[in-house]
């Protein structure tokens, strides 16, 4: 999926209803973010705009493959065309990332993963938005969620434990049919709260929340080199025999 397709499922019904339900689940993770540097990374400007407005500075990465826009549309820009894998940022630079249609478009979710952890602040939070393998969104094509590499809760805790953070909490969203249907629309809230409850596991999306870790590395003393005290002993030759006097 290109820019263009991203802005036009966010300009549609579906889009709008899908918004609405996942900042509901966001906003309570995210509190209150005065102060906050916070950058977006895939395509995670309406989600920047509804939960993130009371950040210090906001910054949106689009990843190559997509393609970028100018954002926001009046102002100071500040969203940028990045290799997801190689940031145009300084270590430790980030207090909270925002990945929405990032981490199942990329090649290398991994790597990804490690470059937004060099990124972080020590402690900085990653939130992660991704399409659920279970879930009946990651089936069809009529919304981003549609497109590239469904996870599960277990892979999800296996990269990010690799990329060294720790998962603190987990929720989904999105458990009415991916249609653009008025029905299923009208009835998007009781959805919600009825797959929540009694089917979690198959929500559209996976919403973690997870803290880099960084681990402390002891110095130690450096090991003093001793001499051993006992040294090897040759072994006695035997005496020379004189040829003449045996």
């Amino acid at each position: 999926m290109d820019i263009v397709d991203l802005r036009e499922f966010y300009a549609s019904r579906l889009g709008h209803t899908s918004r609405r339900l996942i900042s509901a689940r966001l906003k309570p993770r995210l509190g209150a973010l005065g102060g906050a540097t916070v950058m977006g990374l895939g395509y995670a400007v309406p989600y920047l705009e509804d939960c993130a407005g009371d950040a210090r500075q906001r910054m949106a990465m689009m990843m190559a493959r997509q393609g970028v826009i100018q954002w926001p549309a009046d102002g100071p820009v500040q969203s940028a065309l990045v290799d997801e894998c190689d940031l145009p940022l300084l270590e430790s630079t980030v207090d909270l990332a925002l990945v929405v249609h990032g981490l199942e478009l990329t090649e290398a979710p991994g790597e990804m993963l490690k470059e937004i952890w060099r990124v972080l602040a020590p402690q900085g939070r990653l939130l992660l938005v991704v399409p659920n393998r279970r879930g009946l969104w990651a089936r069809f094509d009529t919304s981003p969620f549609g497109y590239g590499q469904p996870f599960s809760r277990p892979q999800l805790a296996g990269f990010l434990r690799e990329a060294q953070f720790s998962a603190v909490s987990w929720t989904q969203a999105l458990f009415l049919p991916p249609s653009d249907n008025g029905m299923f629309i009208s009835s998007a809230a009781a959805f919600e709260g009825v797959g929540s409850r009694l089917m979690p596991a198959v929500s559209g999306v996976i919403i973690v929340e997870a803290v880099k870790q960084v681990y402390a590395i002891s110095g130690g003393k450096r090991a003093r080199r001793v001499s051993p005290r006992l040294k090897p002993q040759l072994a006695a030759l035997p005496a020379r025999r004189d040829r003449h006097n045996p």
